[in-house]
């Protein structure tokens, strides 16, 4: 069994969820081979790295504040090749429209050993195993009582004409 292999692929998709949740997007397109191909749940799906990046770019700005938790990796590493079974949890706080989506999924992965020797993504794609969503409305109690990104958010509904919107 290659230990340091496994490691490495296990810190690939931490800094993958890591990158994903700080919005580190370059940190993020480095994670995958550049014809990687993706598909997140029916909803949508991409065949190189660019567009995951940009998809995510676009529609997880400074109003989706989002928390992805992967464990109970199952890796199987065959040389310079290997797969991946990843338990997903994961949280989202959509500011702008005072709802929580909160959803379970299973991830499963390729991979590759590059020439540098580094390890990426070769192709992604989980199942939902359930997502639920409500109002924050609905939880009278609820309090964000802080959000990395509440000035880049407040400045994006500002041009957008919905300023106060965002919670700090």
């Amino acid at each position: 069994m290659d230990h340091d292999a496994l490691e490495d692929i296990r810190r690939l998709k931490y800094r993958y969820f890591r990158c994903l949740d700080t919005k580190d997007w370059d940190g993020f397109r480095d994670c995958f081979v550049p014809d990687a191909t993706a598909q997140y749940g029916k909803r949508v799906s991409f065949t190189n790295r660019d567009d995951i990046t940009q998809y995510m770019v676009d529609n997880l700005g400074p109003t989706m504040i989002t928390l992805h938790h992967g464990h109970h990796p199952e890796i199987d590493v065959d040389g310079d090749a290997a797969t991946g079974i990843w338990a997903l949890e994961d949280t989202v706080i959509m500011t702008e429209y005072r709802q929580l989506l909160y959803g379970a999924s299973f991830y499963e992965d390729r991979y590759v050993r590059g020439d540098d020797g580094a390890w990426r993504i070769a192709a992604t794609s989980y199942v939902r195993t359930f997502e639920s969503i409500q109002s924050l409305d609905d939880t009278p109690s609820f309090k964000l009582l802080a959000n990395r990104w509440a000035s880049e958010a407040e400045a994006e509904a500002e041009a957008a004409g919905h300023a106060g919107i965002t919670p700090t």
